[in-house]
């Protein structure tokens, strides 16, 4: 039998999934299995390594159960997982304690002390991302500073898929866009030695990987690799690029005569344009955003990134589910997602204005302030619970929107990806909040896809992205929705009342940060 198969690993914060495509990207087969992650007082967001390597092992091996002869089929395996974060091994490749996910808001004060100094503008300039809890640099100098023991005792210092790739392969690496977005330069594809001496590691340097360009290059998979997932030893392994650019590149954010924009409404909210990376140009007011370079030459995505995107939606449903089961009545969270464009039927615009500032580690995108918190302004006794729902969708539209200006003009068009576009009344707010069209990909795995998509290059299925673009992407773009006028107009004028808010809003934050810790 032909080689006519191509499995993408997607290592999300909370599911793993491995998703086979043939080599047209049409989706033949999935399994996943549920990761977990543990939060503790002080803003901690651990998982531990082992789990998360087990579990893309078992979604590996599940995959002979839906498809024959999957083994001798494989032409090659991407990875590709959560950004950010640290995943410490030692010498011999165990896991130096828990990994430190994205999440993990104890190197909050760090990074704002580090924003603080001089020379941070210089580190903006190189990486174009502003500097935040959820990246190594921050975190490995909290550990420095609180737990040394721990530093002293790894050897490398991976990324989630990092981690995945060096148990499937033995190989020590990361890929060009998390590395050049924490220690590199975007224009040079390398790590840049002002980056990395900007953090002051000393001998923690010696942490950081080797950078491996997954599209160009590959490795195979290991014997001990093959017995643990079920396929041939010396299968091709291909490291993606981080979770964030393999969506977008999944969902369409790329295309070479089009002002592209992509936003992924998944537990994270990202704002993306693709562009050549010379054209860049960086919002040196704010400091804040990232610059990942994408698997194209010479083409990097610049985004802004909401903290939290659907967990605000996760945290409104979840009180609708507390009531029901104090009252006796089990509701599972697909039913209250149904419920959701019926709320919005039955509510007025912009009656309420959120900000949709839900995690612990406050907001990265278009400012950066650990110390940002949720709220509703504008509550009288007439709402009701469909009005919370309606404003947590507004003000993730004005998040959005906030994420967009930030970054230049509102692309010509805006691609939608993440469980949550699926809802038709969400698609319209963020289309009227956002001003422009936007238009969904129907894509169900597109961060898998993605990294499938780079191995398929690299294996030369493809001669280029583009010819890969062309297959894989536009055939599976739904239709354009336009934003109605109307609402244009009245979300247009209520977004400045947004901004004017949490500016005015910000040192309350402090405030009661600061209290707090008293």
């Amino acid at each position: 039998m032909s080689k006519d198969l191509i499995i993408g690993v997607d290592a999300g914060t909370s599911v793993v999934k491995s998703i086979v495509f043939d080599l047209t990207g049409r989706q033949i087969a999935s399994a996943s299995v549920k990761n977990r992650y543990f939060t503790a007082e002080g803003g901690a967001a651990t998982q531990p390594l082992d789990q998360t390597w087990d579990d893309c092992a078992t979604t590996l091996r599940q995959l002979s159960q839906h498809v024959p002869d999957i083994a001798t089929r494989v032409v090659a395996v991407a990875v590709t997982g959560q950004g950010d974060g640290t995943w410490l091994v030692d010498d011999a490749g165990a896991p130096v304690g828990d990994a430190w996910l994205w999440l993990d808001a104890r190197a909050g004060q760090i990074a704002e002390r580090l924003r603080q100094r001089p020379e941070d503008a210089a580190r903006f300039l190189r990486t174009g991302t502003g500097l935040n809890a959820c990246q190594q640099g921050a975190q490995l100098l909290h550990m420095m500073e609180h737990q040394p023991d721990r530093l002293e005792r790894a050897a490398t210092a991976f990324h989630c898929k990092d981690w995945l790739y060096f148990n499937l392969t033995g190989v020590r690496a990361t890929d060009p866009s998390e590395a050049c977005f924490t220690f590199g330069d975007y224009r040079t594809r390398a790590y840049c030695d002002d980056v990395i001496g900007f953090y002051g590691l000393g001998a923690s340097n010696a942490l950081i990987p080797p950078i491996c360009d997954g599209a160009t290059t590959h490795h195979r998979l290991s014997r001990s690799a093959a017995e643990q997932t079920g396929l041939l030893a010396g299968t091709p392994i291909v490291l993606g690029y981080v979770d964030v650019i393999c969506s977008a590149l999944g969902a369409g954010a790329y295309a070479q005569d089009r002002a592209l924009g992509c936003t992924i409404v998944g537990t994270t909210g990202m704002h993306i344009r693709t562009k050549q990376a010379a054209d860049i140009s960086l919002n040196t007011a704010l400091k804040s955003g990232y610059v990942m370079l994408m698997p194209i030459e010479g083409i990097a995505a610049q985004m802004q990134t909401n903290m939290a995107s659907t967990l605000n939606l996760d945290w409104v449903l979840g009180l609708a589910k507390q009531v029901a089961e104090s009252l006796g009545d089990a509701v599972d969270k697909d039913r209250l997602l149904g419920l959701i464009d019926g709320w919005l039927e039955t509510t007025h615009p912009a009656s309420l204005l959120y900000h949709p500032y839900i995690s612990d580690a406050g907001e990265r995108g278009p400012f950066i302030d650990h110390t940002a918190r949720s709220s509703f302004i504008g509550l009288n006794a007439n709402h009701g619970f469909g009005d919370l729902v309606r404003g947590t969708i507004e003000g993730l539209g004005f998040a959005a929107r906030d994420c967009y200006a930030a970054i230049g003009d509102m692309p010509d068009e805006i691609r939608l990806t993440g469980g949550a576009a699926r809802s038709t009344g969400l698609r319209n707010i963020l289309s009227a909040t956002l001003g422009a069209p936007v238009r969904q990909s129907m894509r169900e795995e597109a961060g898998a896809a993605g990294a499938a998509m780079i191995a398929a290059v690299s294996v030369g299925i493809y001669d280029t992205m583009q010819d890969c673009l062309n297959e894989w992407v536009s055939p599976l773009l739904g239709e354009r929705d336009d934003p109605d006028p109307k609402l244009v107009e009245t979300y247009s004028h209520h977004f400045p009342h947004y901004v004017a808010a949490r500016e005015a809003l910000q040192p309350i934050w402090h405030r009661l940060a600061d209290q707090k810790d008293t």
